[in-house]
């Protein structure tokens, strides 16, 4: 795919996602694109259904997840009690988010930078079918003086239906020359 027709698109597949995340995704990436996804399992979506802009520094991301009963967590979070820690929930907001800046242009690495209230009611169990995520980017701002780029974002997830979930302010940033190698 070419990077024109990945920052066209409203909607990837998991291969796509894992493609991406391995970096063989893009037959052109340009100079200082970086993979804004982990690979599994610590890729927390399997394929986003919407992602679009409604304006210069707002959008909609919209993912999904599909819960398995040997997914890796359930074996050791808690034993006789399996549950989907929640910091993973948070964290697939926190990928989603680093997602949309590659997806509208953003160069460098990505970092989670915190988020403002985190409030759980709800759990995900190994017998869950599906996770949905919502989030709205409320400020995304690029920095021409570093390069560097913020997104802050609201977000909500669901599982089965019922609303468990809620991020205000989940953030994150895309860095130059913060990937890990040496400098």
């Amino acid at each position: 795919m070419t990077y024109a027709e990945f920052r066209a698109r409203s909607a990837f597949t998991r291969d796509e996602l894992v493609r991406l995340a391995q970096g063989v995704l893009l037959d052109d990436a340009p100079e200082g694109f970086r993979s804004k996804l982990p690979l599994p399992p610590m890729l927390m979506v399997d394929r986003v259904v919407q992602i679009e802009r409604s304006g210069q520094h707002r959008a909609r991301i919209v993912a999904e997840r599909d819960v398995h009963p040997d997914d890796w967590y359930f074996a050791c979070h808690f034993v006789g009690d399996p549950v989907q820690p929640g910091c993973l929930g948070v964290d697939g907001i926190w990928q989603l988010l680093g997602f949309y800046c590659a997806w509208n242009g953003a160069l460098g690495t990505g970092r989670a930078l915190g988020s403002g209230e985190v409030e759980f009611a709800g759990q995900i169990r190994p017998h869950n079918r599906l996770v949905r995520y919502e989030v709205d980017v409320v400020r995304y701002t690029q920095l021409a003086a570093s390069g560097s780029t913020i997104v802050i974002g609201d977000g909500r997830l669901q599982v089965d239906g019922e609303w468990i979930y809620v991020i205000k302010r989940a953030k994150v940033g895309i860095f130059q020359n913060v990937d890990g190698r040496p400098q």
